[in-house]
């Protein structure tokens, strides 16, 4: 495929189109809110007011991130007991900065919860992820009035259904929770409640966390991409579809469709990263003329250029953490040794440096001086 410029793969606007709902979590991101659930489960906590005050908070905190909550955020939650639930994860060791409900309840509070990496193993993203789809279902219309103990078994059903809205009841639910369910069942977030199983209202799929990969979802997939491909350049759709139907890649068409579909969020470099780099760039003194050969290596190969994940992987970079390979190609392109035309993926190319006879941009102006 002839080396794409920035304007023939401008992305296009298609028209707007009317989808099913997706859902909120991916298969990796509903275990991490099952593991969420359980681990709240088994704090040895009484009622339903701190359980669920214990989940909203706990989420926030993974992987070194700070908990934190607000007394806006409590009221939100309309537990029965605001302070008795503060007084029940205070006494179990989790550490308020300051008492939430008095003075500015504005502002957020920060929570630190001992041992939480341990006991709660789940990713910066997935934590996010979950921690939205938590605010997502207690918002939900038929969930938002409910009872606490109603309002933590929505989360318990959402978690633990699959993309057909069934689902069992699991054993580690709350008893209180157990007993809400006829609640759930009468605001219509359960459509059917018989013995242990249940399914929920049609309104409440996009909630579920247990979903396979079924045909129906493959459905909405694909429809999603033909869509979008209809709407955008010429140029950019022969692009997509070369990295689509690659046989070298042979990528899911979902982890193909999602990287064009979404939107690419400038990635924040906090210092700890610069400084991985600065150690990590005086190991590898030849990386911009690697980079450069395996990016033109890869275009001839493939018809399209690497991701960044692929870059790295296949010149054995650093696995992780994802900022740092983001940071080393970002200074790759700022060098020249790379281009690409961002936010396009898979559009990785050797820069003005990375070509024969050139000199990537540092050397010039050191030269210069």
């Amino acid at each position: 495929m002839p080396t794409p410029s920035d304007t023939s793969l401008a992305p296009t606007a298609p028209a707007a189109q009317s989808t099913p709902q997706a859902f909120v979590l991916t298969i990796q991101q509903g275990a991490a809110a099952r593991l969420l659930l359980s681990y709240v489960a088994a704090l040895p906590l009484v009622g339903a007011d701190a359980q669920l005050l214990a989940t909203v908070i706990a989420i926030r905190a993974t992987r070194g991130r700070a908990g934190n909550t607000s007394g806006q955020d409590l009221g939100a939650l309309r537990l029965t007991d605001p302070q008795g639930a503060l007084a029940a994860l205070t006494a179990m060791g989790w550490q308020f900065a300051r008492d939430p409900l008095t003075g500015d309840t504005e502002t957020r509070v920060a929570v630190t919860v001992p041992n939480l990496a341990e006991n709660l193993p789940v990713s910066k993203t997935a934590g996010l992820r979950v921690s939205g789809w938590t605010t997502r279902t207690l918002a939900a219309e038929p969930v938002k009035k409910t009872s606490p103990a109603a309002r933590l078994a929505a989360l318990f059903l959402a978690a633990h259904s699959s993309n057909d809205r069934c689902g069992m009841v699991p054993d580690e639910m709350p008893a209180h929770c157990r007993q809400a369910l006829p609640e759930l069942l009468s605001t219509g977030f359960i459509a059917d409640l018989a013995d242990d199983r249940y399914q929920l209202e049609g309104s409440a799929g996009h909630l579920s966390g247990m979903h396979p990969r079924s045909h129906d979802d493959a459905v909405l997939v694909r429809r999603r991409w033909e869509v979008w491909k209809d709407g955008v350049s010429p140029a950019l759709r022969r692009h997509a579809e070369a990295v689509e139907h690659c046989p070298l890649c042979a990528l899911p068409l979902e982890r193909v469709a999602q990287a064009f579909l979404q939107p690419a969020l400038p990635l924040q470099t906090p210092h700890r990263v610069r400084a991985a780099y600065g150690e990590w760039k005086d190991t590898q003194p030849d990386r911009g003329p690697r980079a450069a050969e395996f990016a033109a290596a890869w275009r001839a190969a493939h018809g399209h250029g690497p991701s960044i994940a692929q870059l790295c992987s296949g010149l054995g970079w650093p696995p992780q953490p994802r900022e740092l390979r983001a940071f080393i190609i970002k200074r790759l392109v700022a060098n020249e040794w790379l281009t690409h035309t961002f936010p396009v993926p898979w559009t990785l190319r050797p820069g003005t440096a990375g070509q024969p006879g050139g000199t990537p941009a540092a050397a010039c102006s050191t030269a210069t001086r």
